[in-house]
C-alpha cells in the first residue's frame, strides 16, 4: 500500500520538476528572443542616425529626390526597429523587475524615432523641391507666394506631428534604465528638438508670410532700425525709419525718416502700464528714440506705430525692427553694397562704419540719421532684388534672430498670436519646467553714443541654502569700458554727450535692470563687497532689479543682483538649467554659469 503511495508522489514531483524546467525553457527562450530581436533593434536604430542627418541637410538644400530615396531608407530602418521591439513577449517582458524599464525605453524611442519619420520627414522631404530656397528669393520686389501658401498645411501637420513626438520622447522614464539606453533617449530628444524648433519656425512662417506680404490685400510695415550706440532694452534708440508697402508678394519702400522728423510728444502716444512708467519713464512714451527702453517688444512697436500714424496718418500693419549688426550678417549674404560718396558697407565693416566712423565722418546728427537710413535702404534694395545667395541668407536671418537682433510685431491678433511664442515677438524671457531664464537689459543713461565701446558679461549661479528649501540665484554683470583714454577730447561731441547732460564727457553711464523668473523675490545687490541701492519694480510678473553704474575710460565694474526662488515640495537639487537673454548690444555678451556658495548669500 506505501509502495503504490509513493508512485503518484514520484509522478507529481517529476511533473512539477518537468513543469519548472519547461516554464525555465520557455523563459531562456523568451529570454534569448527578446535579446536577439534587442540587438537587431539596435542595429536597425544606429543605421538610421547617419541617415536622420543625412536626410535634414537634403531637405535644407531643396533636394527633393535625394531626400526621398534618403527617407525610404531611413523609414524602412525604423519600421524594423519599431516590430522587433513591438511584439506581444518584447510587451510581456516589460514588466521584469530591472529590464523591463530599459525595454520600454527602447520601444518607445523606436516608435517616436519612426513615427517622427513616417508623419514628418516624408512629408517635408516631398516638400523639399517645392519650398527651394532659390524659389523663394525675391525677383524685381517680388515673391511668389504660391508654394508658400501651398505648402503651409503640409508644414503645419508635419510640425504637430513631431511637438507630439517629441512630447513623448521627453516623457520616457530613464531614471532606472542603464547608461546607454538613457543615453539614446537623450539623443533622440536633442535631435527631435532641433528639427521641431527648424519646423516650428517653419509652420509659423508659410502661415504668416503669404498673408503679411500681401497675398489677401495689400499691407504696410514699419522698418525700424535700433542704433546699438546708444543702448536701449531691445537693442538701441530708434535711429531712422522706412515704410514698406507689400502687394500680391511685391515689396516697395514707400518713405524714409529720420528720428527728427517724428517730434517729441506732450504725452505718451499710447497709455503705458504702471511697470513701465514706474521704470523708464513717460519719456518712453513720448519720444520716438526712447520707445524701446522697456524690453516689452510689443509696446515699443505699438508705441511707434501711434508716433508714425500721429505723423503722417499711415496705419501700419505691423513693425519690423534690425540692427546694424544684423544688417552686417545679411552682407554676408548679398555682398557689399553702395552707400554713396564711394564708401561700401561689407559684412566686416558694417557696425564700425554705421556706429563709429559715421560720426567723425557726419557731424551733424540730422545727416547722420540719413547716412544710416541710406545704408539701410542700399541694403533692402540688394535684398528686394533677390541678388544674394538664399542658403547664407537664411543662416544670416536665423543668426540674427537667435540673437534678437531682429523683432517683428504685427497689429493683427491672429499673426500677433503665432508670433508671440517665438524670440522675434521680443517677449520677456519665460522659465521652463527644467530651465530657470532671466533678463539682463542695459538702458543708456548717458545720452550719447558711447555704447560703442561698452562691453558686458553675465554670470548666473545658484545655491541652496535655506532652512525653507528655497534655492538663491546669483545674477553678475560685469560693465567694461575700452573707451581710449582720451576720450573726452579725441572723440566727437555728439559721440560722448560733450557733458550737457551732466555725464563727464567719454564717460558711460548705463541702467541694468535685470528681471527674475515669475513668483521669484529680489532680495539685493552688490557691488565691490558693498551693499548696492536698487529700484524695486514687478513687471507682467517679473520682480525686477535697477540700479545705475557710472564707468570711466577703460574701467570694469561688476554688480551681483541676487534673488530667491519659489517655493518647491521637498529639496529638490538646484540642477535646473540657468539661462539670461541680454541687450543685444554692439558687441557679444558673454553668458556662462559661475559658482556660487552659501557664504555669499545675501541675509
Amino acid at each position: 500500500m506505501a509502495d503504490s503511495a509513493r508512485v503518484p508522489n514520484r509522478r507529481r514531483r517529476r511533473f512539477v520538476w518537468w513543469s519548472v524546467a519547461g516554464v525555465l525553457a520557455l523563459l531562456v527562450v523568451c529570454g534569448v528572443w527578446v535579446a536577439v530581436r534587442a540587438m537587431q533593434a539596435r542595429a536597425e536604430l544606429e543605421a538610421s542616425l547617419p541617415l536622420a542627418d543625412k536626410v535634414q541637410s537634403q531637405i535644407a538644400s531643396g533636394d527633393a529626390t535625394a531626400a526621398a530615396a534618403t527617407t525610404r531608407r531611413l523609414a524602412r530602418h525604423l519600421r524594423n526597429a519599431r516590430d522587433e521591439t513591438g511584439d506581444p513577449i518584447w510587451r510581456a517582458a516589460e514588466i521584469i523587475p530591472v529590464v523591463g524599464g530599459n525595454l520600454s525605453a527602447v520601444r518607445q524611442v523606436a516608435w517616436a524615432a519612426s513615427d517622427a519619420t513616417d508623419r514628418s520627414i516624408a512629408p517635408l522631404a516631398r516638400l523639399a523641391g517645392t519650398l527651394d530656397l532659390a524659389r523663394l528669393a525675391p525677383r524685381d520686389g517680388t515673391v511668389s507666394l504660391r508654394p508658400l501658401a501651398a505648402a503651409a498645411p503640409v508644414v503645419t501637420r508635419a510640425n504637430a506631428a513631431l511637438q507630439s513626438d517629441l512630447k513623448s520622447v521627453r516623457a520616457i522614464r530613464t531614471s532606472d534604465t542603464i547608461g546607454p539606453v538613457a543615453n539614446g533617449v537623450r539623443r533622440l530628444a536633442d535631435a527631435l528638438a532641433k528639427a521641431a524648433a527648424a519646423t516650428d519656425v517653419a509652420s509659423r512662417a508659410a502661415r504668416l508670410l503669404p498673408t503679411m506680404l500681401g497675398g489677401g490685400g495689400p499691407r504696410d510695415y514699419l522698418l525700424v532700425f535700433q542704433n546699438n550706440a546708444e543702448a536701449r532694452s531691445t537693442g538701441g534708440i530708434v535711429g531712422a525709419l522706412a515704410l514698406l508697402h507689400t502687394d500680391d508678394g511685391r515689396i516697395t519702400l514707400v518713405r524714409q525718416a529720420s528720428t527728427g522728423d517724428l517730434p517729441a510728444l506732450d504725452g505718451p502716444a499710447l497709455p503705458l502700464s504702471a511697470a513701465t512708467t514706474t521704470l523708464y519713464g513717460e519719456i518712453t512714451g513720448e519720444f520716438v528714440q526712447d520707445t524701446t527702453l522697456t524690453p516689452h517688444f510689443a509696446t515699443s512697436a505699438a508705441l511707434v506705430r501711434a508716433m508714425w500714424e500721429r505723423r503722417y496718418g499711415t496705419k501700419v500693419d505691423g513693425v519690423i525692427s534690425v540692427d546694424p549688426v544684423a544688417l552686417g550678417y545679411i552682407l554676408q549674404a548679398t555682398g557689399p553694397v553702395d552707400v554713396g560718396g564711394g564708401a561700401q558697407l561689407t559684412a566686416d565693416n558694417a557696425v564700425q562704419v554705421l556706429l563709429s566712423e559715421s560720426y567723425a565722418r557726419f557731424g551733424d546728427p540730422r545727416q547722420q540719421d540719413e547716412f544710416f537710413a541710406a545704408a539701410a535702404a542700399a541694403v533692402f534694395t540688394r535684398v528686394a532684388s533677390g541678388a544674394f545667395d538664399p542658403a547664407a541668407m537664411l543662416s544670416a536671418l536665423a543668426r540674427a534672430g537667435d540673437e534678437r537682433r531682429v523683432l517683428l510685431w504685427s497689429a493683427h491678433r491672429d499673426e500677433q498670436e503665432i508670433l508671440a511664442a517665438t524670440t522675434l515677438s521680443g517677449p520677456l524671457p519665460a522659465s521652463t519646467s527644467t530651465e530657470h531664464r532671466f533678463g539682463v537689459y542695459l538702458n543708456d543713461a548717458t545720452g550719447a553714443k558711447m555704447d560703442y565701446y561698452l562691453h558686458a558679461g553675465v554670470g548666473l549661479g545658484s545655491a541652496r541654502c535655506r532652512k525653507d528649501g528655497r534655492a538663491s540665484y546669483l545674477v553678475r554683470v560685469t560693465l567694461t569700458s575700452d573707451a581710449p583714454a582720451d576720450a573726452a577730447t579725441s572723440l566727437p561731441g555728439y559721440v560722448t554727450g560733450a557733458g550737457l547732460s551732466g555725464v563727464p564727457a567719454g564717460d558711460i553711464h548705463t541702467r541694468i535692470a535685470v528681471y527674475a523668473p515669475k513668483g521669484f523675490v529680489t532680495v539685493g545687490a552688490r557691488s565691490g563687497g558693498r551693499s548696492v541701492e536698487i529700484q524695486r519694480a514687478r513687471d507682467a510678473g517679473h520682480g525686477v532689479a535697477q540700479t545705475l553704474v557710472a564707468l570711466a575710460p577703460g574701467q570694469s565694474a561688476t554688480y551681483d543682483f541676487q534673488f530667491v526662488g519659489v517655493a518647491v515640495a521637498g529639496r529638490s537639487p538646484v540642477s535646473s538649467t540657468l539661462a539670461a537673454w541680454t541687450t543685444p548690444g554692439v558687441w557679444a555678451t558673454d553668458v556662462r554659469r559661475i559658482a556660487f556658495g552659501c557664504s555669499s548669500i545675501l541675509r
